[in-house]
């Protein structure tokens, strides 16, 4: 939740195929999906014009909700300290909450 310093938006910034690989094939193992590969991994970032990388533009269930309440980020929600998904993305990058602000 921090575009700045995701993988996939700066292996598409600096067009790196080597961190392609390499983040695809953490991403695959962490989230279990063999779909993604290096040629999967490309984005500008969520909020910005550009390329999504299909997880995030796709299935990710925090841009989903984000989008479906008509928010930018998750956190404009008052529901964020009480929210399900983004807790268990918080529990594992808990300084991702202030990126959402």
């Amino acid at each position: 939740m921090d575009c700045e310093n995701c993988a996939a938006r700066i292996a598409t910034v600096n067009n790196d195929d080597e961190l392609r690989e390499k983040t695809a094939k953490e991403w695959s193992v962490l989230n279990n999906t063999p779909e993604i590969t290096a040629e999967t991994i490309h984005c500008m970032g969520c909020r910005a014009d550009g390329v999504k990388f299909t997880y995030c533009s796709d299935y990710c269930a925090i841009r989903k909700c984000v989008y479906e309440k008509g928010f930018n980020t998750c956190g404009d929600c008052k529901e964020l300290d009480t929210c399900q998904v983004v807790g268990a993305v918080l529990q594992h990058a808990p300084g991702a909450r202030e990126n959402l602000y």
